[in-house]
């Protein structure tokens, strides 16, 4: 099967938006999110299934610039995005808004702009800005993202005592960047 030509994507965006930069984890939470998207179960993500989840996470789209954005990715002839057309648009607007963010200062240290993705990552998390994420924070952030994990406390508090070096029963930034580091 011919692979179409694709094209960067040129939509402007300006984020300070947090990615996983290891490849497994991305992987995995890759294949979740498509399964998500994929509202039908037919192995293709459509334009309307981007726009309905993309609603659902509060982002409003307008769905003639999704549709240009994404046609180029579609494959002729299939109803949607596979999964490795999906995967293959997330990597060209990971390297449209990430591409210079994996250089690190000498001796591994973090950079000022991995400083600011933490920041930023740890904000979704932090709903009432308090600097600390509760079990409560964290459970409404994973049912948003449709994480069924989100459906027990227990769960979600298990989450957290795995990684609160304090035993506070939140997770500061401090243990947040910690545990970021260490999925690295």
């Amino acid at each position: 099967m011919e692979t179409p030509t694709k094209r960067p994507f040129h939509k402007s965006i300006s984020s300070n938006s947090f990615h996983l930069r290891s490849p497994s984890l991305n992987s995995v939470r890759l294949r979740r999110i498509f399964d998500l998207y994929d509202a039908n179960h037919d192995s293709f993500i459509t334009v309307d299934e981007i726009s309905t989840a993309l609603k659902t996470l509060g982002l409003d789209t307008d769905i003639s610039d999704l549709d240009s954005m994404i046609k180029s990715y579609i494959h002729p002839g299939n109803a949607g995005l596979t999964y490795d057309d999906f995967v293959i648009l997330h990597k060209s607007i990971n390297d449209l808004l990430f591409g210079m963010e994996d250089l690190q200062l000498p001796g591994g240290n973090v950079t000022e702009q991995e400083e600011s993705d933490l920041t930023e990552a740890f904000k979704v998390f932090d709903e009432d800005g308090d600097g600390f994420i509760s079990a409560t924070e964290l459970q409404m952030v994973l049912g948003k993202l449709g994480f069924t994990e989100a459906t027990e406390m227990e769960s979600v508090k298990m989450m957290i005592s795995s990684v609160d070096v304090n035993h506070d029963g939140q997770v500061d930034f401090s243990e947040f960047k910690d545990m970021m580091k260490a999925l690295q």
